[in-house]
């Protein structure tokens, strides 16, 4: 993995900058309407996508299944391969309102990972999956790379365990997965896979990349586990489903990283009580 040159950290800092100012234009500015969340003339506009279609074999998918949703529905090209960089920016601000500042970040520092630019290069979905990079082990949704080198598929026994310990309650009465669900499951994963893989590894920072996974799913799709199983089963879009998030600018990276504190911040205390 490519280390953080000059370049690349004085662009961090101006993303930062950015996404301080797309946080108060969305404290002083109406929300989206509702119907109105991916833009006109995107895929997914008005809560209709395209076809889904599960991959292939020779398909490339890697362990996001946000991405991987937006291959099998063809917003991304299905085969998951030679995707630009700059196109990963544009596609995941249209289709789940993450704010643009967010959606150059995550990119940029994929990229900076594969020793590739983000202004010319591409990429596949599977090379997103290089190890310890921003794939690591005791994730929420998929095996460690120990057990299983291909990432590109969810590990089913872990999402049902997941989705089966959401306690929470949407106004409208849906059951919801919590922060603290999700950190108790997440917990649960780093303390059996610290056990059982002899070659574990994790590191603060991918602590922080397994919580900002999950962080997601409270986010974006709302904890709502009626969306979260098509999501994360099948890595399929509900027919009519839109980004949970109605800010005008999108979910900055200010206030995705308030859930990904408060998931890890439960996470850690949960493994804190359970070793005393």
């Amino acid at each position: 993995m490519s280390g953080f040159t000059p370049l690349f950290t004085l662009q961090f800092i101006g993303i930062v900058l950015w996404d301080i100012g797309l946080s108060f234009f969305n404290l002083l500015t109406p929300n989206l309407k509702k119907g109105s969340v991916v833009p006109k003339g995107h895929p997914g506009a008005g809560g209709s996508w395209p076809a889904y279609v599960p991959p292939k074999d020779g398909d490339s998918r890697g362990s996001c299944p946000a991405l991987n949703a937006l291959a099998n529905h063809g917003v991304l090209p299905h085969d998951g391969k030679n995707i630009p960089f700059t196109t990963l920016t544009d596609t995941v601000r249209a289709s789940y309102n993450f704010a643009p500042s967010f959606c150059k970040f995550v990119p940029m520092f994929s990229a900076n990972m594969l020793g590739k630019k983000y202004s010319t290069d591409t990429f596949n979905l599977a090379d997103l999956d290089l190890h310890n990079g921003i794939e690591h082990d005791a994730s929420l949704l998929r095996q460690d790379v120990y057990y299983s080198k291909d990432q590109g598929s969810p590990h089913l026994p872990f999402v049902k365990a997941l989705l089966s310990s959401a306690s929470g309650k949407a106004p409208d009465g849906s059951v919801t997965l919590t922060p603290y669900d999700v950190a108790r499951f997440a917990a649960k994963r780093r303390m059996d896979s610290q056990k059982e893989n002899p070659e574990f590894s994790l590191g603060f920072a991918h602590k922080m990349f397994g919580s900002s996974n999950a962080s997601t799913l409270l986010t974006i799709l709302g904890g709502r586990v009626e969306d979260l199983e098509p999501f994360l089963f099948e890595e399929r879009l509900p027919e009519g489903w839109e980004p949970r998030v109605m800010s005008r600018m999108g979910l900055t990276i200010q206030a995705f990283n308030g859930t990904v504190m408060k998931v890890e911040s439960k996470t850690k205390k949960i493994i804190a009580n359970a070793e005393r």
